[in-house]
């Protein structure tokens, strides 16, 4: 927030013809309404940059362990409906099946149909998920 106030950027909802705010926070030129980015973090957006959007990704590391059985990388057009745990939810059966394309599938159906009841867009749905196995877990964790 603060990174893009004081690049003369503004942070508010996207506001109705009659000012009533809908939707997530978004960054905003000071005087117009673009990009309408509603993260602070983005690759390649040339406007956004402008008002403190930056690429530099917040990086955690974490250590994979045998009981962590897939990953999910996801862009926001997953994330704007989906919560953590439902994604988790609906990626198990097809883990327990070792069918990683039918997980694939199922997030972005599932992300689609959310994004043609609320709105009147779909946003960009990039998605992979690495199903994890014993074996790999060794091998990710001795090459780190």
């Amino acid at each position: 927030y603060q990174r893009i106030i004081k690049a003369n950027g503004r942070v508010e909802p996207f506001k109705e013809p009659d000012g009533e705010a809908i939707g997530p926070y978004r960054v905003w030129l000071k005087e117009e309404n673009i990009p309408g980015l509603a993260m602070s973090r983005s690759l390649g957006d040339k406007v956004a940059a402008q008002v403190g959007v930056v690429s530099e990704p917040e990086i955690y590391e974490t250590t994979i362990t045998p009981d962590d059985k897939f990953i999910i990388l996801a862009s926001d057009g997953i994330w704007e409906f989906i919560p953590n745990d439902q994604a988790v939810e609906m990626v198990v059966p097809y883990w327990q099946d070792n069918n990683p394309e039918g997980a694939c599938k199922k997030l972005i159906s599932e992300s689609v149909r959310h994004w043609q009841e609320e709105d009147e867009v779909i946003d960009d749905i990039t998605l992979i998920i690495v199903f994890l196995s014993a074996q790999q877990q060794y091998q990710l964790l001795t090459l780190n």
